[in-house]
């Protein structure tokens, strides 16, 4: 019997595994990780110059803070930092790799979960038991990605692939690479594969907004030279944190304002002959994700000439071409589908309680960390608009008070109830107009209609909401460990 299980072995669950040998050390815990090692998200991407897309110094755990001057980091970087992480905490023992998770079975006569897993590997079967199941899947759906049904794709001689399941081998030196997209991870790939010699096109539906960056934290280097380096990089993540909130509220406060002030700071950066409509999104700032350059990467590539963006759509692929709406045809050797993701709700495994299937999209979350209505369980969701980690370092907290409490006053389970009428329709992502959202909308956990019921994205408001107010708040119900009858959810 376990006291906690954590399933997955990336930035979140790490984080939770740390938080967890940090401040309750008595709790036995195991990490279950459909992967051969660790790093999640990290371990999966692949592609051509993957990085974060969040600044590096609120990225890195609180509890042992990114000690590099680069503003962003390469995935390698990423995944060495996880795997120093893990080791320093000693987490390796208690990681389970190749376990894919099938259901997991609450019963409120054990007050325990039940987790079902099958190996990956030669395909046995295997089970725990705990009292407290924590995810930490996130919620990309790691087996695909998104990719349109393009007309005549199947006539295509050249490779069609999808940044999530990058070839190994692919060569793109010398050849014409079609990058459908215009989000992240098409701004990622395009000066990459540019830098690799091929001919890159970005082919894009609509623009997407971009804010190009310093590579290097110049301030930050300066202040470690004149104080002790802990001070300087904790200064420098409490100012990084509060100028990601500003700019966050800033383009939802003046939106038409953010929208001149990040046009402007893509111009500068393109030649005149540059046409500004290939970056005038349709949107309003923030109303998706918004791409970070690093010293303005993509838009460097564009302006001299390595790269080119189109504006207009994939009407058919022909064997060595694609044809465009507007009758244009670009060649192409390579075309990769950066077209988003896959949402999943916990990482696909099936709820049960008491017998009963849990449906999530009827469901709202608490704190934006607990279910409602499933006992002794959290899932650890990082934010849209801000480092994924600040999320984390909040949740793993929270929970470990959690934790303590409910072993001082012997609980056998907590769960967070409802009043009728508090869930809206609204999905919990429902701030983010990105199609990958509207594509799993009607699978998505919902949004309550006040506090605590909210999923603000907010992590100031956070920081009072999961570390500093009342745990006892009428809304999470506390049922005592068994002395005779069970308790029942």
């Amino acid at each position: 019997m376990l006291d906690v299980l954590i399933v997955g072995a990336g930035v979140s669950g790490i984080g939770m595994a740390c938080t967890l040998r940090r401040e309750c050390p008595d709790q036995r815990f195991v990490i279950l990780e459909r992967r051969a090692q660790l790093g999640g998200t990290w371990d999966l991407f692949r592609y051509p110059g993957v990085r974060s897309d969040s600044d590096m110094l609120t990225y890195g755990y609180a509890f042992r803070p990114w000690q590099a001057l680069d503003t962003l980091a390469q995935g390698p970087a990423i995944r060495e930092y996880l795997r120093d992480t893990a080791r320093e905490y000693e987490l390796e023992s208690h990681i389970r790799y190749g376990m894919d998770i099938e259901r997991a079975e609450w019963s409120s006569e054990t007050q325990w979960w039940t987790v079902h897993a099958r190996n990956i590997e030669d395909g046995a079967a295997h089970q725990w038991q705990c009292r407290f199941l924590i995810l930490g899947t996130g919620y990309f759906n790691h087996a695909a990605g998104h990719t349109p049904q393009f007309p005549g794709a199947e006539r295509f001689a050249g490779q069609l692939v999808h940044p999530q399941r990058w070839p190994e081998n692919l060569d793109c030196a010398d050849k014409d690479v079609v990058v459908i997209g215009s989000g992240a991870t098409a701004a990622t790939l395009v000066p990459a594969l540019a830098k690799q010699g091929a001919r890159v096109t970005m082919l894009q539906r609509s623009p997407s907004y971009y804010l190009p960056v310093p590579q290097r934290d110049r301030v930050t280097e300066v202040t470690s030279a004149l104080m002790p380096k802990r001070w300087a990089f904790a200064m420098a993540r409490k100012r990084n944190v509060l100028i990601a909130h500003w700019l966050y509220q800033a383009c939802r406060r003046w939106p038409q304002g953010m929208r001149r002030f990040l046009m402007r700071q893509v111009s500068k950066r393109l030649p005149a002959g540059i046409s500004m409509a290939h970056f005038n999104p349709r949107y309003l700032p923030w109303d998706q994700r918004l791409c970070i350059l690093p010293e303005g990467d993509l838009l460097e590539s564009i302006g001299r000439g390595q790269a080119r963006v189109i504006t207009d759509q994939v009407r058919e692929f022909s064997a060595d071409h694609i044809k465009l709406e507007s009758g244009a045809e670009l060649r192409a050797d390579v075309v990769v589908s950066a077209t988003g993701l896959e949402l999943q709700t916990f990482g696909g495994m099936q709820i049960l309680v008491d017998g009963t299937p849990y449906e999530p999209y009827k469901h709202m979350l608490y704190k934006a960390v607990l279910m409602e209505g499933l006992p002794n369980f959290a899932w650890i969701v990082g934010y849209i608009n801000a480092s994924w980690t600040l999320k984390v370092d909040l949740a793993a907290a929270y929970l470990c008070r959690l934790i303590r409490r409910m072993q001082a006053t012997s609980t056998g389970f907590v769960v967070a109830k409802a009043e009728p009428g508090q869930v809206s329709d609204e999905a919990v992502m429902g701030a983010l107009s990105a199609g990958y959202v509207h594509r799993s909308r009607a699978e998505s956990p919902r949004q309550g209609r006040q506090a605590p019921w909210r999923v603000t994205h907010d992590y100031l408001q956070d920081r009072k909401l999961l570390l500093q107010a009342p745990l006892e708040d009428g809304i999470l119900r506390w049922h005592p460990a068994h002395s005779g009858l069970p308790s029942k959810v």
